[in-house]
């Protein structure tokens, strides 16, 4: 009997996927050629029965933060299931608060972490500016995307915007990290795995006088291939914690000839497929051994 698979989406409103390739369908396309029967579906749908389906490929649930209370239902949901995942639901809660970034830096690897401000606290500039030991800095939810609500400040900016961002507090917690130059100045690599095996990266270069590498936010992406250093880097943080994973990217920049993590993409990463021609090969390969 032919399986059934589900692509998990969201309903798009426009806000994160503008100028972008639909790799929803080209996920569906590669799961027909494996001879997958597959539909896309929008996680928050209350209407699928999720219980039809074989397996689940999360892919674009690019809204997930927005409504994070209603996704963690929705993962419990999914495991009272039992239905296989990819990735799997373990994995994508660690991955869905940035305090997966504080744990890597306290197990001493390489990574842009910051400081945490707590739901409710203080936002005081001059003490996570101190904190931080930096003259500038970038703050954002702990749990986000899309340069959703994210800061990138200096003290005259921040005390501007001190009752902006403390009335954001009083909703979620946020996470101040060091303004790395390295973005605005070179751009930020994205170096993406399949199946726990690299496969292809790209420069995401942000438009003059920004510092947000998103394509919808002007941002340009080319292929690149990766330094020894920064290939090893990558694969380090991949093997450690994401090597049972269908898709990984590992987003960082260099700094001193060492690869920094910024984010380790595990729940609905672009994947850019359509700028390497070892993409597809590699993503077909890895969905067939997962399905298998």
């Amino acid at each position: 009997m032919q399986k059934k698979i589900g692509i998990v989406s969201y309903v798009s409103t426009g806000a994160y996927d503008a100028n972008t390739i639909d790799e929803d369908q080209i996920l569906s396309k590669t799961l027909s050629d494996l001879g997958f029967d597959n539909e896309i579906m929008p996680w928050s749908d209350p209407n699928v029965d999720w219980a039809q389906y074989d397996a689940l490929l999360i892919k674009s649930v690019w809204d997930y933060f927005d409504y994070y209370p209603e996704f963690l239902e929705w993962m419990d949901r999914m495991e009272s299931l039992k239905i296989p995942v990819f990735n799997d639901l373990k994995t994508i809660r660690w991955n869905s608060s940035k305090t997966y970034l504080l744990e890597m830096e306290k197990k001493g690897f390489p990574v842009i972490a910051g400081v945490l401000l707590d739901k409710g606290s203080n936002f005081d500039p001059k003490a996570v500016m101190d904190g931080l030991a930096v003259k500038e800095f970038v703050i954002k939810p702990l749990v986000s995307g899309g340069a959703k609500n994210t800061f990138r400040l200096d003290l005259e900016k921040a005390i501007a915007q001190q009752d902006q961002i403390q009335g954001l507090l009083e909703t979620e917690a946020f996470l101040a990290q060091p303004f790395v130059k390295e973005v605005a100045e070179v751009g930020e690599y994205s170096l993406i795995f399949f199946d726990g095996k690299f496969s292809h990266a790209v420069l995401k270069t942000p438009k003059k006088e920004d510092f947000r590498v998103q394509h919808y936010f002007g941002g340009t992406i080319q292929e690149i291939d990766p330094g020894v250093a920064m290939l090893e880097s990558a694969t380090s943080f991949v093997k450690n914690f994401a090597s049972e994973s269908l898709y990984a990217r590992v987003d960082g920049v260099m700094r001193d000839g060492v690869f920094y993590l910024m984010e380790l993409e595990l729940i609905e990463p672009y994947l850019f497929l359509g700028l390497s021609e070892k993409a597809m090969p590699n993503y077909q390969s890895a969905i067939r051994s997962k399905l298998a």
